[in-house]
């Protein structure tokens, strides 16, 4: 499809995907023509999480967007993308420039575009192309005017409301920087090595500054404009006297081309940067610091007005906060800002901003704030003006404009005005017929209302009959009940005095076998105590007597081990003496007395046996001692669980006499809600009264509500129908006063361009061939065979504007019948809420006539009781004196 189009594809219930239109990027970044730019190839794409719109980046770094859903209603019609903020620069941005009296910011570039932003809103608010490329450009102080540098001409230009207009050109070829005066009186331009200063006033050259062997690369104004420094890539820079032309100071250094220079906060220094990756600090013709900048090249330099910072921007596109006066050390703060050197830098004169533009095409605005974030303060406060220029022509015509628009106003003010008097005569004969119905169906309802009337008095005669046969059944039942009631008490008093006499024998019994127990337990105790002691004693005398003869025996191996030792020494001296005879005899006495040393030494481990295993039963006569001292302590315990059951059955009694008191206090609560709910009734019949009132009263406002709701619901259709046209028809004006406009612009652009090749053709009059040449070119550019063809083609384009409005209008129909249907709609819904409310309300009234039959029933019950309740009372009056017995017993 070629580069600036996208391609919308749908799915199909196959599986596939079907293409359903095609959506196509603008030509021209700064005007609204909707035609295909091939030149503008798409490289990134991006739908929204909602995926109601879809954004375009292209190559030339424009980002567009539409609204997937206004693409889904304009079916059939051609789709245009639109930009998602404003147009940006596509080229190397050259020049930049700021003013004193607007936030207003210039800028321009290699696209041939030169754009005014502002840096408050940060919006763009004027865009203008030229044929040729836009070197420098600078603001006026008053922001009202404009300097843009081109290759051939240095142009001065009013800025409008909505275009830039050449005042003034200058012969000034190849300007690469110009500057405005702080006063606004003059402007300085480069070309070349040469710098040209002009009158703002009398458009006269005043001065040129000559003395740069190479190209001069910045300039800067001082702040009273008696001064102009500037520098160039000979590594030169001079102070220039702007009164005189001379030279004030120089400073030069060849090795070193300077690319950008700028007056100190006091005006008495000048601070510069060039390709030897210093930053140079220059006062009375020397050099008095130097700040190396690592291996990175400065190309731009800024000075606050403060005197607290300097900002320089270097090849790599990183911007430098240093501190001002210079630091002896390399010290300062870095931010990566571009991706490419940056090739200018202003600061705002209120210094709340810093600007700065690159060979990126990219525009950055910092803010600048100390390290509490606090921003810098001025030494004076800035008046923003909001005065515009404008052409008289552009007057006239929204003047005319405005009278015309006022004449239409007028013609459908009476329009309308003579539509609502028909209305209103509509409206009085249909309201007549509707009340004329209304009256006869008012007095059809009173008929009704009186035929209800007799009906409910019927009813509640035989709901009175109903009634006073129910009671009778009533109170015959509550006579069985009073009989059949009264004999079961009888015969439970009759349980409870037997349950008492059972609870006294068991009692007794329980005591008894707690003595009988407690006795036997006693006499076991003794006696395990008895026999544990005397197997103790036996035990003792055992160990005592074990303990002796291990003595013995250690005695006895101690007096063999001396009578050994005392025969060894004996045969050693006779070993000596007779050594060679009685030899072989010592060695079978050595054997014998080996043999004999372990058996010793086997009964010394048997008896070290006999201790342990005396020590084992010692241990076991212990445990066994603490086994019965465990079963004492579990027979205690079920000493005190038999005494716990005994209280048990003392509580069970005490429980049963408050049970007998609890009935008592039932009875009492009975006759209380006796009286409660008679009066209840009594209440309920006085309220039942006034609400049925209420009901009446409810039905005829509801029926009113429905009239007035009707009447409404047709003024308003009708009044959005009349908006609806109205809207419909300012809009299509609007459109035909937009193209109107469209067209004068374009004339107007037309026109100054056959201006400008007219005064190219004029320089060739001297030459008449040159000038043979060029008015034929002009005739060839300017005078097309399309002219000739013009009348039909707005023919053909004003029968495709009728079809498109009759199809619009259809469009209108349609929509109106919708909403017609949905008021319908509307209408029915809220007339069956009115009737289920009016539902609601009869069920209501039904449940509280149900109530007051249950309450009826209830006091009928109550009354019935009132004679078994009394007898109650007799029958706790007159009950034995028995029950307080249990009561005492316990204590005793």
């Amino acid at each position: 499809m070629g580069p600036g189009t996208v391609c919308l594809f749908e799915k199909t219930e196959e599986d596939s995907y079907r293409k359903s239109r095609e959506i196509l990027i603008p030509a021209e970044r700064c005007s609204d023509e909707l035609i295909q730019a091939e030149p503008q190839e798409i490289t990134t794409m991006c739908i929204s999480p909602s995926g109601e719109m879809l954004a375009v980046s292209t190559a030339q770094g424009q980002i567009y967007s539409i609204s997937l859903s206004s693409a889904e209603m304009s079916k059939g019609e051609q789709v245009h993308f639109e930009f998602l903020a404003q147009s940006f620069h596509s080229k190397a941005i050259t020049g930049l420039s700021v003013c004193i009296r607007k936030p207003l910011i210039a800028t321009s570039s290699l696209d041939h575009s030169v754009r005014i932003w502002n840096y408050q809103t940060k919006m763009l608010e004027l865009c203008k192309e030229f044929q040729e490329e836009a070197h420098s450009v600078a603001l006026h102080p008053s922001g009202l005017f404009i300097l843009v540098g081109f290759s051939d001409k240095l142009r001065l230009m009013n800025l409008l409301i909505d275009d830039i207009h050449t005042v003034k050109e200058f012969i000034v070829r190849e300007c690469r920087e110009c500057a405005f005066s702080h006063g606004g009186h003059m402007f300085a331009a480069v070309n070349g090595n040469v710098i040209h200063i002009y009158s703002v006033t009398a458009f006269e050259n005043i001065l040129n500054l000559k003395g740069h062997n190479g190209k001069v690369q910045a300039v800067e104004w001082s702040q009273d404009d008696g001064r102009l420094v500037s520098c160039g890539m000979d590594g030169a820079v001079y102070e220039w006297n702007t009164q005189t032309g001379k030279r004030e100071s120089e400073s030069v250094i060849k090795s070193c081309s300077y690319t950008g220079v700028a007056f100190a906060s006091d005006a008495r220094s000048i601070i510069a940067v060039g390709t030897d990756c210093t930053l140079k600090e220059i006062h009375d013709c020397q050099v008095l610091r130097e700040l190396p900048a690592d291996d990175v090249a400065h190309s731009a330099v800024v000075a606050s007005r403060s005197g607290r910072v300097v900002f320089t921007g270097t090849s790599n596109g990183c911007i430098r906060a240093i501190k001002y006066p210079l630091p002896i050390q390399k010290e300062w703060m870095e931010y990566q800002a571009h991706c490419g050197p940056i090739t200018k830098m202003v600061i705002t004169f209120d210094e709340q901003f810093l600007l700065t533009v690159s060979e990126d095409s990219c525009l950055f605005m910092w803010k600048v704030i100390d390290k509490e974030g606090r921003g810098l303060k001025s030494s004076r406060q800035l008046v923003y003006t909001e005065e515009i220029l404008a052409t008289k022509s552009d007057l006239e015509e929204k003047k005319q404009n405005m009278v015309e628009l006022m004449m239409r106003v007028e013609e459908l003010q009476m329009e309308k005005e003579y539509q609502l008097r028909l209305k209103d005569i509509n409206y009085s004969e249909k309201i007549k017929a509707l009340s004329e119905k209304f009256i006869q169906q008012i007095e059809s309802l009173k008929t009704t209302k009186q035929v209800m009337k007799t009906e409910m008095e019927k009813r509640e005669r035989e709901h009175q009959e109903k009634s006073a046969e129910v009671k009778k059944k009533h109170a015959e039942e509550l006579k069985d009940l009073e009989l059949s009631y009264s004999q079961k008490l009888v015969v439970e008093h009759e349980r409870y005095q037997e349950l008492q006499q059972k609870c006294l024998n068991v009692q007794e019994e329980h005591k008894q076998q707690l003595k009988a127990l407690e006795e036997s337990q006693s006499f076991a105790l003794e006696e395990l105590k008895r026999s544990d002691k005397a197997k103790l004693q036996e035990k003792i005398l055992l160990l005592d007597q074990y303990q002796e003869d291990s003595k013995q025996q250690i005695l006895e191996f101690n007096e063999n081990m001396k009578q050994m030792n005392e025969d060894g020494d004996r045969a050693l001296h006779e070993i000596r003496i007779k050594y060679e005879r009685k030899l072989h005899a010592e060695k079978e006495t050595n054997v014998k007395l080996k043999g004999e040393t372990s058996i010793m030494t086997q009964k010394l481990y048997s008896l070290q046996t006999q201790i342990d295993d005396r020590n084992t039963d010692i241990s076991k006569l212990k445990q066994e001692r603490q086994k019965l001292l465990g079963l004492i302590r579990s027979l205690e315990n079920d000493i005190e669980d038999l005494k716990r059951q005994i209280s048990g059955h003392e509580k069970t009694s005490q429980d049963k006499d408050k049970t007998i008191s609890s009935l008592k206090k039932k009875n009492q609560e009975l006759e209380k809600l006796k009286f409660v709910l008679d009066f209840q009734l009594k209440e309920l019949k006085k309220q039942t009264e006034p609400q049925q009132d209420d009901i009446t009263e409810k039905k005829k406002k509801i029926e009113q509500m429905e009239e007035e709701l009707e009447k409404i619901h047709r003024s308003n259709t009708q009044l959005k129908l009349n908006v609806s046209d109205l809207k419909l028809r300012l809009a299509s004006k609007d459109k035909e006063m937009h193209k109107e406009l469209q067209k004068v612009k374009d004339l107007e652009t037309h026109l100054q361009r056959f201006k400008t090749d007219l005064h190219t053709c004029v320089d060739f009059i001297q030459e008449p061939k040159k000038l043979k040449d060029s008015v034929k070119r002009l005739y060839a550019h300017y005078v097309q065979p399309t002219d000739v063809v013009e009348k039909t083609s707005e023919e053909s384009k004003l029968h495709a504007a009728f079809y498109r409005q009759h199809e619009h209008m259809e469009r209108i129909i349609d929509t109106l019948k919708t909403k017609l249907a949905k008021a319908s709609e509307d209408h029915d819904s809220k007339y069956n809420r009115i009737m289920k409310e009016n539902m609601t309300l009869v069920t209501e009234i039904n449940q509280l006539r149900t109530e007051l039959r249950l309450l009826r029933s209830q006091a009928k019950v109550t009354n019935n009781h009132k004679p078994q309740l009394l007898r109650n009372k007799r029958l706790n009056g007159s009950r034995p004196r028995s029950e307080e017995v249990p009561k005492r017993e316990p204590k005793l």
